[in-house]
């Protein structure tokens, strides 16, 4: 799943390939987009902004898309066969002379002037991984909902931006913090937004997503994908739920020993979304 370490690891190869060169090929596989074409276009720069992908161009206009859960950008040079799915996933490509950029089943992907950019990510909170990122602003967003669980605030881009669902349930982990804990209740709220953050600036220049430290599959996380498993510090079979809002629900990895929680732990928590409780589903 793309993480904000992921999407700023696309922005820096993109701007390797693509920054300061003009466009020979900018086509899009998208109704509300099929007849704008962007060939003779100069990019100036690709930047990460959380989970979103920004390629600035030199005449103003900014290409915005998102990865969501299935998204990716590959590059190839020219006569390379692409390899990053059937032909009709494709959304965008944008070639120069030297690099193939192909967008495999991007979404929210939108052309505005640059200066507008913020009607697109203007909502987003601090950067966990940008030049912008800030851990009290983050903080302070985070408190204005004492009420929420820390599971789903974390992962509120309104909040901080990038963080996924991989190191939500890492961090939570390391830190000893169960899913559905109030965010008025985290004994140390900095810790844990630190610790998310340490792991993705860890992982940002690699594909390559460990949080343990051993990048062998099955080896390179604490509890994700791990259902059922003994957990690595106490032996304690990790459990599985699901969390969130119905539209935004995330699957959720704890291990109930090490994550105990310190402070009642209501069934029936409040999602963020008033009138909508959604109840804890627990699996075995």
């Amino acid at each position: 799943m793309p993480e904000g370490d992921t999407v700023w690891l696309a922005a820096q190869r993109m701007n390797t390939a693509l920054a300061g060169a003009t466009l020979r090929r900018g086509e899009f596989r998208l109704p509300q987009l099929a007849a704008l074409d962007l060939s003779g276009a100069t990019v100036r720069e690709v930047v990460p902004r959380g989970k979103h992908l920004l390629i600035r161009l030199a005449d103003e206009r900014t290409l915005r898309t998102h990865f969501r859960m299935d998204g990716s950008w590959h590059i190839y040079r020219p006569g390379t066969k692409w390899r990053g799915g059937p032909a009709y996933d494709i959304r965008v490509i944008l070639a120069t002379d030297d690099w193939e950029c192909v967008g495999y089943r991007l979404h929210d992907v939108d052309i505005v002037p640059t200066a507008d950019e913020h009607r697109l990510v203007g909502h987003l909170g601090p950067d966990v991984l940008g030049p912008d990122w800030n851990l009290d602003e983050a903080l302070r967003r985070l408190r204005e909902r004492p009420d929420e669980q820390i599971g789903v605030a974390i992962l509120d881009q309104r909040n901080l931006a990038g963080i996924g669902n991989l190191y939500k349930v890492e961090s939570l982990f390391l830190v000893g913090v169960h899913p559905w804990t109030r965010v008025a209740d985290v004994p140390d709220l900095a810790a844990l937004v630190e610790r998310a953050r340490t792991l993705m600036v860890a992982n940002r220049h690699h594909p390559e997503q460990s949080t343990t430290g051993d990048t062998r599959r099955g080896h390179d996380h604490w509890v994700a994908g791990r259902k059922g498993r003994p957990c690595r510090r106490c032996r304690t079979p990790i459990l599985l739920g699901e969390q969130g809002p119905p539209t935004q629900e995330r699957v959720t990895w704890w291990c109930p020993t090490c994550q105990a929680a310190r402070s009642p732990i209501d069934p029936q928590a409040r999602t963020g979304e008033p009138g909508r409780p959604q109840p804890v589903t627990l699996y075995r």
